[in-house]
């Protein structure tokens, strides 16, 4: 059983993407953790712009996690993951190998001006509507994720299974959450038809352990290729998700 007292803390809401990328990682080694809901952009209690918390994490982001028994308190998704590999030994997801992590990394970098515009311009305008985004904004970003996935088709994923090779690695988790948000079963906001191998590849990533765990939060949320979700539908979704995420933690903690 672990200890209650060493547990990590996870702060965010599921409905993050980087916020997902850590749990499935989390999830997926067995990793038991505590989740810490934090509002985006908020300055209450348990908001992200709540000075307590700017204290630890300045950017205001999420996800940040927080180690009980030492303070260290780290923000961002990719350095997250990455720290947490190095730390625990997980070498399947993030190898010794200098070149082979150096591919990972690779990906990492090119994610956040890359693959991360498919939030803003497919799904945060239908979500947020209160971030008014423009709309040459949302094309743009549109077009910056198509040649992404053109790059991934044409390239990384044209003769390997997973995005740096045949094993999967953190770069695939980070992909998923953000590529796999926007497929007919989840939001429905993009044609994948174009991508035979990006298909092949989110359908083998949908196998991986913990995938339905975290992504219970788009699976409640359904399409919103036609009509923009109400407020009580995306807090639904995240009650949903916590639910299902309360019982995971509890076996992994047990």
């Amino acid at each position: 059983m672990s200890n209650p007292t060493s547990i990590l803390k996870l702060y965010g809401v599921p409905f993050s993407q980087p916020v997902r990328a850590v749990m499935w990682l989390m999830l997926y080694k067995q990793t038991p953790f505590e989740m810490i809901l934090i509002n985006p952009g908020s300055k209450g209690d348990n908001g992200s712009r709540n000075p307590d918390y700017l204290a630890k994490n300045p950017g205001g982001t999420i996800p940040m996690i927080e180690e009980p028994d030492t303070g260290f308190a780290l923000g961002e998704a990719h350095a997250i993951m990455c720290y947490l590999s190095n730390k625990h030994g997980w070498d399947d997801v993030y190898p010794t190998d200098n070149q082979q992590r150096a591919k990972v990394d690779w990906y990492l970098h090119y994610h956040h001006r890359n693959v991360r515009d498919a939030s803003i311009g497919l799904v945060a305008p239908k979500i947020r509507k209160d971030l008014d985004i423009p709309e040459v904004t949302q094309n743009a970003a549109r077009a910056t994720l198509t040649n992404a996935l053109n790059a991934m088709e044409n390239g990384w994923l044209a003769s390997h299974r997973y995005l740096t090779g045949e094993q999967l690695s953190l770069a695939d988790f980070a992909a998923y959450v953000e590529i796999g948000q926007l497929q007919p079963q989840f939001t429905n906001v993009y044609d994948f038809a174009p991508f035979p191998n990006v298909r092949r590849w989110l359908a083998d990533m949908q196998k991986i352990p913990g995938h339905d765990d975290v992504h219970v939060v788009l699976a409640e949320l359904g399409d919103i290729s036609v009509e923009p979700p109400s407020m009580e539908t995306i807090k639904g979704a995240n009650i949903s998700a916590l639910k299902t995420l309360k019982v995971k933690l509890a076996e992994l903690a047990s």
